[in-house]
């Protein structure tokens, strides 16, 4: 929640267009930074987007474009420059002394947003064991800027010193975070093994498509679901029953493209409900424009978790906000991605998954909420024979006992 009675920090937000990225593209990945810093409770005012090969090693961007970017800062008296990419502690030390103002990187400001959105302790810490990982290899580069304030002549050697006993106690630290969160995990395993003989289903998908809403949809629960980034930190877990088949469902937390190694190490027993679930649910949000991109960041994620061949279903939500058109038959003009009708959708390559069943929906207006129903109780149901196939209470449902849970 943003405090309204501070005033929003003013930022700046730069990026690079690497070689094989069109500009749209590169808009796309700053537009997304741009909802990042909004959801963190900056107002991003400027963006600065240069053509290169690979970052500056020294400034990111080249010597000219930080020197323009120096001038607005300047000019605009701006708070904060946000870095589409991960900076190394001396170019946050050049860029700092160029700039003259805060800067932060994509890692440190999504870093920020789990902060404020972590709602259990265990969620703060395991958010705090990934800040202390981002912090400790970028000490000197703190030190550095705190020397120049104080004057810098005379301070190197305690300066020195002081930077060890900061990366000692840190160490310190990082240390009992993972052995609090390797007692949790254990507790947490626990409990996932003590939940019953009932499919596990983990919705999984990108930040920001629905999951929260598709989670209180079907299990009739109230959590937390809004249209920010990373809304859902803490997996929920409840138990639904459509028609009269009961399984655990699981809302986790939202993929985004270059999420921090060091928070899906942190995070790595809220990411077990998807590697130990039976069932992947992947939300697509196919009004973005990236859905394509987006949906392979969500496979890859889960590639690197083990957990890409599991039985899945593919939602497509948001069809709400789809531009669908219906056209005159007399019409001749090529259909458009952005002018398909749901028919259209229907016959295009997601609808027509030999792997994964699929189903178009809106969360919001529940529109073929009934269809995802009974998709999902006939996988749900597969499932369930093969593991328990003596269980009595499975039987073909008549399709009226599917329209509750």
């Amino acid at each position: 929640m943003i405090d309204t009675t501070l005033p929003q920090e003013k930022a700046i937000l730069v990026g690079i267009n690497y070689p094989g990225q069109d500009e749209h593209e590169a808009e796309d990945y700053i537009d997304e930074l741009s909802f990042l810093a909004e959801t963190a409770g900056a107002k991003p005012v400027k963006r600065f987007i240069q053509k290169l090969e690979m970052p500056d090693p020294r400034t990111f961007v080249g010597s000219g474009k930080i020197t323009e970017i120096a001038q607005y800062v300047r000019e605009n008296s701006i708070d904060i420059a946000i870095f589409d990419d991960e900076l190394s502690s001396s170019q946050l030390r050049n860029i700092e002394k160029i700039l003259g103002c805060r800067i932060l990187d994509r890692t440190n400001l999504i870093l920020d947003i789990f902060a404020g959105r972590a709602r259990t302790s265990y969620a703060r810490t395991q958010v705090e064991l990934a800040q202390y990982q981002y912090l400790l290899p970028r000490l000197t580069g703190l030190w550095t800027h705190l020397e120049r304030q104080r004057g810098g002549i005379g301070l190197r050697g305690p300066g020195e010193t002081e930077i060890e006993t900061d990366r000692r106690i840190i160490r310190d630290k990082i240390a009992l975070l993972k052995a609090q969160l390797k007692k949790i995990d254990i507790q947490m395993a626990t409990q996932r093994k003590n939940r019953g003989k009932m499919v596990r289903v983990a919705l999984v998908g990108y930040t920001n498509v629905g999951k929260s809403t598709i989670m209180n949809l079907l299990s009739k629960s109230d959590i937390f679901a809004e249209n920010k980034l990373f809304a859902t930190l803490d997996t929920t877990v409840r138990k639904v029953v459509i028609g009269n088949l009961p399984f655990l469902l699981s809302d986790t937390v939202g993929f985004i493209r270059k999420l921090p190694h060091d928070l899906v190490e942190s995070f790595k027993s809220t990411l077990d409900e998807v590697r130990e679930s039976d069932l992947l649910v992947h939300i697509v949000d196919i009004s973005h424009p990236g859905f394509e991109e987006q949906m392979e960041i969500v496979n890859e994620t889960l590639r690197e978790l083990g957990s890409a061949d599991k039985p899945s279903i593919i939602i497509f939500n948001k069809i709400d906000t789809f531009f669908f058109t219906v056209k005159d038959e007399d019409d001749l003009t090529p259909v458009r991605k952005e002018n398909y009708s749901l028919a259209d959708l229907k016959n295009t390559w997601m609808a027509n998954n030999k792997y994964y069943p699929t189903v178009f929906i809106s969360a919001k207006t529940k529109e073929n909420v009934e269809e995802l129903r009974r998709i999902l109780y006939d996988e749900v149901k597969k499932i369930h024979i093969t593991r328990y196939p003596y269980n009595d209470f499975l039987f073909e449902a008549p399709s009226s006992t599917l329209k509750g849970s």
